[in-house]
């Protein structure tokens, strides 16, 4: 018995954590979700954000920021590309603004300061972690 409630918990935090997709799992962001950064420039780099699968915020999207300008709107098991200028870029989650119902209203700010090249494609994730709350963090495989 006494087991058993030491493992509960643990099992249950576990499964709050998010995992990354297998790559025939993961969809691009549709369209009309996709709001900014998206026309090929020339000097252009590339940043890929892909939000991981997992429990915590699943019926959420979560705002995509790039330079603090909203660029896109992304779901659980979605990727989306964007097209920007060199330098360093911020790139940064918010909650989905555009959302009327209790997902936009909630207080998420993440950043991460992205330094880019032209020709160079970044990659980064969205994680959900046991501790509360999501991160944007670099894509190592």
């Amino acid at each position: 018995m006494r087991s058993t409630l030491i493992v509960l918990p643990l099992l249950l935090l576990a499964g709050c954590s998010s995992f990354r997709g297998d790559p025939e799992n993961i969809k691009p962001v549709s369209e009309d979700r996709l709001l900014a950064f998206q026309e090929a420039q020339a000097n252009s780099a590339q940043i890929v954000v892909n939000r991981d699968f997992g429990v915590m915020g699943g019926g959420c999207y979560v705002a995509i920021e790039v330079d603090r300008k909203v660029a896109a709107r992304i779901g659980m098991g979605e990727v989306a590309t964007f097209q920007v200028p060199p330098g360093t870029r911020v790139v940064g989650i918010t909650p989905d603004r555009m959302d009327d119902t209790l997902c936009g209203m909630g207080r998420l700010l993440r950043e991460v300061a992205v330094p880019v090249k032209t020709g160079e494609t970044h990659k980064l994730r969205i994680i959900s972690q046991n501790r509360g709350g999501f991160d944007i963090v670099p894509d190592t495989p």
